[in-house]
């Protein structure tokens, strides 16, 4: 039996972090040490840096199984290899939650000889980041109770009170809670918990451009609704609470980016995590701008499949300050397209059928209109796909000559088979080529609309050409929402759909390329501060809860405090 991700990790033969910083143009001031492996980087070092020259390649997927296929170990390995072609890249990822780590999905450091190491720090706890959010989060939450139990000045509505509190662990039993239960601890209301990477303290971090700009995100966050002297409810603010220094405060390291190695070493920015299916799924953009500085390639990593993570790299990322993609990575395997053929039982929190391990050429046809529909999703921002095939060692030829062959007829500049997770660089440098090439056409990422769109026609449009649905229907608390949005003069705002990462469309059932689906809007919650609201389609929930095997089963420590079992 082979060596698994993290037996594999601790071969690497690492170098002191101060030399990879050295080997980017960074001085010893710019560097903020954490141990010899990881440092955090001042902001101030973009004063001696030179100008932003990188070009951006954006890695993204096909609708996945729970598992993955491989996005973040393709993301590393062809950073590996575009650096075995002579290339200048730097590659930037978000930092793992804690939550698919205990659950099911595992680690997010890629794996294989395509790793960010070591990997299990960035998986576990990192530099802190994660709990800085939720530190910054909950101190928020404390102010608003606080508030309501010393009098509330403020007039805050209990049962209008919008945010709640958020833990980094998938804990289904508190999504729905009250609060204020103890004696003199009141008002006693409804709330409940998010994940704390679905915080929006973690997209005000993620889009911030400054520690300025962070500290005016904070103050902007709405947090609840007010009786008005008269008419309608207004928003209450961070600000009204006095709330935003306190928290910016928190944030002050957690605003550098973390610099780090992969398996060759190769320098790595982990920096913010939020998801892509119920947050805006990319890392930061000060992490983006810095590398931008010092490489000529960034290659980046956005949440789930095109649907999710990269057309929000495309309509929230790049207007508050994000670098325009010029290519994007379509990362496919021949088991998630059998899996969209409907024929194996795929459920979350349950292992993957056996049978898509097996040889079906009938099954993989039936499910390759999902790789055609995430490729249509990149050529329609206006840049060119490269299909990257995630190859298993039980894939046959046949199945991977046919998804080269369908890419292509599909629209795909090129179509190659990836060997990164076993092979490191080396088993990426065809894919490298083919990246390099689709960069030196020149193209840019091109939005579906105009930055000052209205909210519902971003969310109208959104619908129709990525998801590929025939209408949107929203709630009558959606509708509300919308008009408070226009009233406010936030009807303007930016759009981070919230949906299953399991489809294309809102159900997770509909597999393949489905058409003529509506999807429900059930809620918009409203993220000032980040600048976007967040529309829930279908059944999607903010808190993941736990499979009936958690990862975390399987992890321990040894006698010498050497971490086991970690996936």
């Amino acid at each position: 039996m082979g060596l698994d991700d993290l037996e594999i990790s601790r071969t690497a033969k690492l170098v002191p972090i101060d030399g990879i910083a050295r080997g980017l143009g960074f001085r010893e001031e710019d560097i903020e040490p954490y141990g010899r492996s990881k440092a955090k980087i001042r902001l101030e070092c973009e004063k001696h840096l030179g100008p932003q020259r990188a070009r951006v390649v954006v890695v993204t997927a096909i609708t996945p199984t729970p598992l993955g296929e491989g996005k973040t170990v393709t993301t590393v390995g062809l950073g590996q290899a575009l650096r075995h072609v002579g290339a200048s890249v730097v590659t930037c990822i978000r930092q793992p939650s804690a939550g698919p780590v205990f659950g099911i999905k595992g680690g997010a450091a890629g794996g294989g000889r395509s790793q960010v190491v070591p990997m299990e720090d960035i998986n576990l706890h990192l530099t802190g980041d994660i709990h800085a959010v939720g530190l910054a989060h909950n101190l928020l939450a404390a102010f608003i109770d606080n508030h309501l139990n010393q009098g509330n000045d403020l007039r805050i509505i209990p049962d209008q009170v919008l945010w709640g509190r958020v833990v980094d662990v998938n804990d289904r039993a508190l999504r729905r809670v009250l609060v204020g239960l103890a004696p003199d601890c009141g008002p006693i209301r409804e709330s409940r918990f998010d994940i704390a990477v679905a915080s929006e303290v973690m997209a005000v971090l993620a889009l911030a451009s400054s520690m300025t700009d962070l500290r005016d995100r904070l103050s902007r966050m709405i947090v609840a609704w007010r009786d008005p002297d008269s008419g309608r409810p207004v928003p209450v603010t961070a600000a009204d609470l006095r709330a935003a220094g306190a928290m910016a405060a928190l944030l002050r390291e957690a605003i550098r980016p973390t610099l780090m190695q992969n398996m060759e070493n190769g320098p790595a920015f982990i920096h913010c995590g939020p998801f892509g299916n119920i947050a805006h799924g990319n890392s930061s953009v000060i992490a983006d701008r810095i590398a931008s500085r010092v490489s000529d390639i960034i290659v980046t990593e956005a949440g789930f499949a095109s649907d999710l993570g990269f057309e929000k790299y495309v309509h929230v990322k790049t207007p508050a300050g994000g670098i325009p993609a010029s290519a994007a990575v379509v990362v496919c395997t021949a088991r998630a397209l059998k899996a969209h053929s409907g024929l194996f039982r795929v459920r979350p929190g349950v292992p993957l059928d056996p049978g898509l391990a097996n040889e079906n050429l009938a099954a993989l046809e039936t499910g390759l209109p999902n790789l055609g529909h995430h490729i249509r999703n990149v050529r329609g921002f206006g840049i060119p796909a490269v299909v990257a095939i995630n190859r298993f060692p039980f894939d046959t030829d046949a199945e991977i000559r046919r998804i080269h062959d369908y890419a292509i007829e599909a629209g795909a500049t090129a179509a190659v088979e990836s060997n990164v997770w076993a092979k490191g660089g080396a088993g990426g440098a065809d894919l490298a080529k083919a990246v390099l090439a689709a960069v030196a056409q020149g193209a840019l990422a091109r939005p579906h609309f105009a930055p000052d769109a209205p909210v519902e026609e971003k969310i109208r449009t959104v619908c129709a050409k990525v998801y590929n649905a025939k209408g949107v229907e929203f709630s009558a608390a959606a509708k509300k929402t919308l008009k408070q949005l226009g009233r406010m003069g936030l009807d303007r705002l930016a759009v981070s759909m919230a949906k299953t990462h399991l489809s294309t469309s809102h159900d997770p059932e509909l597999k393949g390329a489905p058409t003529g689906f509506t999807v429900p809007v059930r809620e918009i919650r409203i993220s000032a501060g980040a600048g976007f609201v967040v529309p829930l389609c279908g059944d999607v929930t903010t808190m993941p809860g736990l499979p009936s095997v958690p990862n975390g089963e399987r992890i321990d420590i040894d006698a010498d405090g050497n971490i086991t079992g970690l996936a």
